[in-house]
């Protein structure tokens, strides 16, 4: 059964799909990715939506709980994660070392954060 809490969890997972697509043809190609926005510009559109979103999912109070709405939050968590770990390998090269690894550190708070909701989702649903 589709809810608003699965399809606020989709529309996460597509954002961050996209938005790691693009950071990865940036950093394997020439520094230019398909989505014509800068750093800044394409994380407040396609990072904190998901972010936003997944909290709004979780506390909307939903009647029963699915297990396959756990595994969604799962999967945005480890994205957002990765997206941490992509920022830190980025951080290297970088001449704002120490904002962008407060940034990756933030992302692997926030991920964890998320995917611990997901687990949370899915111990209630098995009640």
């Amino acid at each position: 059964m589709v809810s608003v809490p699965h399809v606020l969890s989709g529309i996460s997972i597509i954002l961050l799909v996209i938005y790691g697509a693009d950071v990865i043809t940036i950093m394997s190609g020439d520094g230019e990715g398909f989505i014509p926005l800068n750093g800044h510009e394409r994380g407040i559109i396609f990072g904190m939506p998901p972010v936003i979103l997944s909290f709004i999912a979780f506390f909307i109070p939903k009647r029963p709980r699915f297990k396959g709405l756990g595994m969604m939050f799962i999967v945005t968590g480890i994205l957002i994660i990765i997206g941490g770990l992509l920022t830190l390998v980025m951080a290297s090269g970088s001449e704002n070392v120490e904002r962008m690894l407060g940034e990756g550190g933030i992302l692997f708070v926030v991920g964890a954060i998320i995917a611990a909701l997901g687990g949370i989702e899915i111990k209630k649903s098995t009640k």
